[in-house]
């Protein structure tokens, strides 16, 4: 894990200056400045709340938001420009997806490791350029109707949400550098949708890195196991939610309200049964990731408590 960052606090006695009342020396003003703006720009702090980036957090019972995993996966191959243009039409709130970088440093949309799985092709993204990932075929294993489809690049995607009102979840897999993380914070501030875009990673250090580059931006840390303490995993870093399983639910049922207390957020993956609809909204999760955005959109509104 990530040592700890030590923060920077403003000393008391600059507060209880028996001055109070007078004008401070210029040295003085100088230094509550520097110190104001070293606060500001502390990486580990998020400018955004989890409730406004989330609607609101959710109460026991209440209808969380739904993120359709790497789009609409019901209906087109995962992380392509259809099943991402289908979710962004549904009405789902999220879209989540996957990123990382090819040979040249280009950032692309697609989920594992290596290309063999999704694709014709064979190899580790990382090996390949952007030029040879675009040469393979992302939707034949899926169906032929969709032959032919490639690997999207992010700011191919960025167009796509730009031109919706809808959010993202932007999983970097792996381990990021502070200037590969660059790369992305600027593609989504040239589209500018900087305010509809939240980063997660399950990698401590790109989390460090996310935060020191884009400090504006929400983050999320993915965790398959809850902490003891998620409120102070999450506090360290900054993140205005965890990411994580059923199961480390299940084990950590109050793990929710502790978060909610602290103005946190808790999003549940990857869920596609009524069953697991139904326990995760009863504990108030706020956002549910699955497979089936558009089955689960009308379980929730055909669930939903009367008004």
């Amino acid at each position: 894990m990530a040592t700890m960052r030590p923060r920077f606090r403003v000393p008391r006695a600059i507060f209880d200056d028996p001055r109070a009342g007078r004008m401070l020396p210029a040295a003085s003003v100088a230094l509550v400045l520097a110190l104001v703006l070293v606060i500001i720009l502390d990486p580990g702090r998020s400018a955004v709340q989890a409730s406004s980036v989330f609607g609101g957090l959710r109460a026991a019972g209440e209808p969380a938001f739904i993120a359709g995993h790497r789009g609409d996966r019901a209906g087109a191959p995962e992380n392509t420009l259809p099943a991402l243009q289908a979710a962004l039409d549904s009405s789902m709130d999220f879209v989540e997806t996957d990123l990382q970088l090819s040979a040249d440093g280009v950032p692309v949309l697609i989920h594992d490791v290596t290309v063999d799985r999704t694709t014709n092709g064979t190899g580790a993204v990382a090996d390949l350029t952007l030029a040879q990932l675009q040469s393979l075929d992302a939707g034949s294993w899926y169906s032929a109707d969709f032959a032919g489809t490639r690997i999207p690049t992010f700011a191919a995607f960025l167009e796509i949400l730009a031109e919706s009102d809808k959010k993202a979840l932007l999983e970097l897999k792996g381990f990021w550098t502070a200037d590969q993380v660059r790369l992305v914070t600027d593609l989504v501030r040239d589209h500018w949708v900087q305010d509809r875009v939240t980063f997660a990673s399950v990698d401590f250090t790109t989390l460090d890195n996310i935060g020191e580059v884009g400090p504006s931006f929400g983050r999320a840390i993915i965790r398959r196991d809850l902490p003891r303490d998620p409120v102070g995993l999450a506090t360290h870093f900054g993140a205005i939610a965890i990411i994580t399983s059923p199961r480390s639910l299940e084990e950590n049922p109050d793990a929710v309200e502790k978060m909610h207390r602290a103005g946190l957020g808790l999003i549940v993956y990857t869920l596609n049964s009524e069953r697991r609809w139904s326990d995760a909204v009863a504990l108030g999760v706020d956002g549910i990731v699955t497979d089936r955005p558009s089955l689960l959109d009308e379980w929730l509104a055909a669930t939903a408590p009367e008004t």
